[in-house]
């Protein structure tokens, strides 16, 4: 099986350009794709916000955690209010670089680009992480091939969305939905058992301390900062508003209220019931598996329904960021931040390099952290939070600019919303600076200094290619066609190199056959062989006492270059083999030694001459 063919079995076989409106979603399938990361956080968020309290409240953290809910909750609909006008103003997707891009600037734009793209990483990094706690929850027997697991999940995330939106929308949207309803039918249920003075306290439960600290506002802080996960994946749907199918804007902003309406039940649902069964973070089992416990049984078919769609949510809601992290590269390439192949589509219509390097990166987060949610936590929010904070400044400059109906309002929420999460922003980043949000500002830094130096790069080039006007380039073609000298390097007279001869000719009368003695035999063998040619062509023959034959065909060439009169070029014929992959090794690869060593040459261009070897 060659390389396509196993190519087209993973991903399928190419599609045309003309059916990209085809691989679209709409509400339905949008939902689930774009919508499952932030869905799927309420099954850790209510855990990341229990692990700062409880240690220190013990019994008494469940009220807390319940103000700290309803402030997550009231935020995460004012982002989604912002968000709209976000997506009614930049229906060509972007989100927050595209706003800050045209609002506050380059560099603004960059720090907003470089955040996304780092919580796109973390959002694959710690769901396929929580994914895989899930099940060590339900089979804690698997706890040693943790990371080999996750790294499997990656791997089978990138095949499945290397195929195609519609592919990957139908098959990672389901789970998605079998996760809500049973997250809705658990918290159902365990309301009703609760109504009925029939709930069972977690065994985790009977290890909480009695006695309690002070609830500071610097822990209630804390513990907000840590919950603020639940609200990591809102921008996707205004990053993503061009993988709807028409209207597109409607159809993003329909998906993006329903969201908010689904996280508001499951959030505030499994809040609850963490306070009522009181669930406390364990090693090996969630809060969420705790309960599942409560309410099901720790034996029914029930919890592990509830563990299964928890882990599919979990390691399908990385999905949210294949969709919106390479449509966010795909911009910043066309404008000359990545480079350019992250804009082009792959043969199914996606952004494949954008895929691959998601998944790269995200492969590399899980090795360093040994696959431990907790750790990755810390570095998650803080770039999301900054990206948010730089999109809602930018819309209110958008609005003041624009001065369209009902501006004053709109810069009103935006401002809102703009300065809501930079305290959010500044509140995360002093609470888990030294748990690891440092690493994350260290890597916004470093992502948005190297997109500034690849558009200096990408200016620079420009500028040395162009043509300012088309007189110039008339004045750059030369009256009389440039004359080419010609030098042949050889080591023996035979197929490829008599090949490499007759194309010479063509070009040139001006040729020259150059050998390197190394061996005073073997010389001879070629002199000999070259005077039966009976051609008229010189021969150079120069020595090469050390054996440094390129070292000493470079001389040559340089010495030629410095020969050369005006409106003349010097040209190196060489010939190729072409031989398969494993057979290259057996071959010196002068050819390609060569080529790298003439690149930083002026006036020389080199001319390989392939021969196939039919073995």
């Amino acid at each position: 099986m060659n390389a396509n063919a196993l190519k087209y079995r993973l991903i399928g076989k190419p599609l045309r350009s003309s059916e990209l409106q085809a691989q679209r979603y709409g509400v339905l399938w949008g939902l689930p794709v774009l919508s499952s990361d932030a869905i799927s956080s309420v099954a850790y968020a209510t855990e990341e916000i229990l692990l700062v309290l409880v240690p220190v409240l013990g019994m008494a953290a469940y009220t807390p955690m319940l103000g700290v809910a309803g402030v997550i909750i009231g935020l995460l609909f004012m982002l989604i209010l912002c968000y709209r006008q976000v997506i009614d103003a930049y229906p060509q997707g972007g989100g927050a670089y595209s706003v800050a891009r045209e609002n506050l600037g380059r560099i603004p734009s960059l720090i907003a680009a470089s955040g996304l793209i780092i919580g796109y990483m973390l959002t694959i990094a710690v769901s396929s992480c929580s994914g895989a706690a899930a099940i060590v929850s339900a089979i804690p027997q698997v706890e040693p091939l943790r990371v080999p697991l996750i790294v499997l999940f990656i791997l089978l995330l990138t095949v499945g969305n290397l195929r195609g939106l519609r592919e990957s929308s139908k098959a990672f949207g389901l789970p998605t939905y079998f996760f809500v309803a049973s997250m809705l039918a658990m918290i159902a249920i365990g309301a009703v058992k609760a109504a009925l003075g029939q709930v069972e306290p977690a065994e985790q439960a009977a290890q909480l301390s009695q006695t309690t600290g002070d609830l500071t506002l610097f822990l209630f802080l804390h513990a907000f900062s840590s919950g603020c996960s639940a609200l990591t994946g809102v921008e996707a749907i205004s990053n993503s508003v061009p993988n709807f199918s028409d209207p597109s804007r409607r159809n993003a902003k329909v998906t993006l209220v329903a969201l908010g309406l689904i996280v508001l039940c499951i959030f505030g649902g499994s809040c609850a019931l963490a306070m009522l069964y009181h669930a406390a973070p364990a090693d090996n089992l969630t809060v969420i598996a705790q309960i599942a416990a409560g309410v099901f049984g720790s034996d029914s078919i029930g919890f592990y329904l509830i563990q299964t769609t928890t882990a599919l949510i979990l390691l399908l809601a990385a999905n949210t960021a294949y969709n919106g992290l390479p449509q966010l590269m795909s911009l910043l390439a066309q404008d000359s931040f990545l480079p350019k192949r992250f804009a082009d589509k792959g043969s199914r219509l996606v952004y494949s390099h954008g895929i691959v390097f998601a998944s790269t990166f995200a492969i590399v987060l899980v090795v360093a952290f040994n696959g431990d949610t907790h750790l990755l936590i810390p570095l998650y929010a803080a770039g999301v939070f900054l990206s948010f904070t730089l999109a809602q400044g930018g819309m209110v400059i958008h609005w003041r600019r624009k001065r369209c109906r009902s501006w004053m309002r709109k810069a009103l929420i935006n401002g809102a919303g703009a300065a809501v999460t930079a305290l959010v922003f500044a509140i995360i980043v002093s609470s888990n600076f030294l748990a690891g949000a440092w690493i994350s500002l260290l890597a916004i830094g470093c992502a948005a200094w190297a997109m500034n130096a690849i558009f200096h790069h990408y200016q620079n080039v420009k500028k040395a290619l162009g043509l300012n006007d088309n007189e110039r380039a008339k004045r750059l073609l030369l009256a009389e066609a440039p004359k080419a000298r010609i030098i042949i390097p050889a080591y023996a007279i035979n197929k490829p190199f008599i090949k490499t001869l007759n194309y010479a000719r063509g070009l040139s009368d001006n040729i020259e056959v150059y050998h390197v003695k190394v061996s005073a035999q073997a010389t001879r063998r070629f002199k000999a062989d070259y005077q039966k040619l009976e051609i008229s062509i010189p021969l150079v023959i120069e020595k090469a006492p050390y054996r440094n034959v390129n070292e000493v065909l470079l001389d040559h060439i340089d010495e030629k270059l410095g020969e050369l009169e005006k409106h003349e070029t010097l040209t190196i014929v060489i010939p190729q083999l072409v031989t398969k992959i494993w057979q290259m090794p057996l071959h010196n690869q002068t050819t390609l030694m060569l080529e790298s060593a003439l690149v930083g040459r002026r006036n020389v261009a080199m001319v390989t001459i392939p021969y196939l070897i039919d073995s």
